[in-house]
């Protein structure tokens, strides 16, 4: 295992992050001087970067599940926020895998990637979630054959990114947003789209989302500072810059929360706050009509199967949803005590380049730890809800072939 102390880590971090902004041309891989990021055997090098906070059984089921795909991972780069946080003996024998370490206040959705993918040297970079799990040995086949995909006028694959399945104790309407959002047939998404998508044009996820390392340095990365949202506006620039996205379908990933409202509403500010950042991407793509058609979609199904006792359930999480994102939209109007408030990162408040214009946020600050544990006592983000997780939970035996059923 290569985890770094602390001092070395820091140093090798802004290293590692200056080469990654100044540095073009050529590194040497397998101890040749050649082009960039190739392996030995000729083909592409993938890396999979995985951002991690106080990790849980499924991080280390999604480590194991990483060393039995078909397509080899050369090095697997976890940034961890806090190193107290993280007990390297879980993750002892894995060879490959390497630990930078990154503080609360240094964490940022967007450049804390960056930060993995200036350490990365590989032609390909795979961001994942530390909470999801693959199902079946070929997603990472899967998702570097994807970025040789072409869009309908040749445009060249910038991203691909995985379908995400729910869970098998997921409940009945986010099992229907997980449908919704991740269909079982793949496709190609450019900018001729947009008219028939609209903001869906511009989706992909990094819970599972293969990027192509020149395009990527080419645009810049992700955006350097953000709340949430990073890959969506990444995918716009690329889109809007003559690429394509894929969405493929046969590359799987188990990820699913039962959120609570309360959650759902404070994810949906986050969601609404990266919207007002960025009226170059959102301003001219409405995003109320496509949340529309999941509601009633997810109604359908729910009738279908029989699940109509949710119905009452589904309006009281769609209002909360829809408070939240309709006041993350106008944040800039409301006291810096509400916007700390409502947000799933009250953390990125701290910073004076992000705050809003009026208010006191410290009383916020001081129970921001005690708010983190009241929601793992909610449920709704435990990673920790099966004590023999990998074994028991649906990711072993049949289950986790390739060729079978969906939960």
């Amino acid at each position: 295992m290569a985890g770094k102390s602390g001092r070395r880590n820091r140093e090798n971090r802004e290293k590692r992050l200056e080469n990654w902004e100044l540095e073009e041309g050529k590194k040497t891989v397998c101890g040749q001087a050649g082009e960039l990021r190739r392996g030995c055997d000729g083909r592409m090098l993938v890396d999979v970067i995985i951002p991690v906070y106080r990790p849980g059984k499924r991080f280390f089921c999604l480590l194991e599940r990483l060393r039995e795909q078909t397509y080899p991972v050369n090095r697997i780069i976890v940034v961890n926020t806090e190193e107290r946080y993280w007990d390297s003996r879980a993750c002892e024998g894995i060879d490959n895998l390497e630990v930078y370490h990154v503080t609360r206040q240094e964490f940022d959705h967007g450049n804390t990637r960056n930060l993995g993918a200036g350490i990365s040297e590989a032609e390909v970079m795979i961001f994942m979630t530390d909470d999801a799990v693959p199902r079946g040995q070929r997603l990472v086949e899967r998702l570097v054959e994807a970025l040789s995909w072409q869009g309908p006028k040749g445009e060249r694959i910038a991203a691909a990114y995985a379908r995400q399945l729910p869970d098998r104790d997921c409940r009945p309407v986010e099992r229907c947003t997980r449908e919704f959002n991740y269909p079982k047939d793949s496709r190609v998404k450019t900018l001729a789209d947009l008219p028939e998508l609209g903001i869906k044009t511009y989706f992909a996820s990094n819970v599972c989302c293969a990027y192509r390392r020149d395009i990527f340095e080419r645009q810049g990365g992700f955006i350097k500072r953000t709340i949430f949202n990073e890959d969506m506006i990444y995918a716009a620039g690329v889109v809007q810059a003559g690429y394509g996205i894929a969405y493929v379908a046969d590359a799987r990933v188990i990820h699913s929360h039962n959120l609570t409202a309360r959650q759902q509403f404070h994810r949906n500010f986050d969601l609404g706050v990266s919207q007002a950042d960025h009226p170059e991407v959102f301003a001219g793509v409405a995003s109320e009509g496509e949340g529309l058609r999941l509601v009633k979609e997810t109604v359908k199904r729910l009738i279908r199967r029989g699940k109509a006792s949710y119905l009452l359930l589904l309006v009281w999480e769609t209002a909360w949803k829809y408070a939240g994102y309709r006041l993350g939209k106008a944040y800039r109007k409301l006291p810096k005590a509400l916007v700390s408030w409502c947000s799933m990162n009250p953390q990125y408040w701290r910073s004076p380049v992000n705050a809003p214009e009026s208010g006191d946020l410290q009383e916020y600050f001081e129970w921001e730890e005690m708010a983190g544990r009241q929601q793992k006592e909610e449920g709704g983000m435990d990673d920790d809800h099966d004590v023999a997780y990998c074994a028991d939970s649906g990711f072993s035996g049949n289950i986790y072939a390739d060729d079978a059923q969906d939960p």
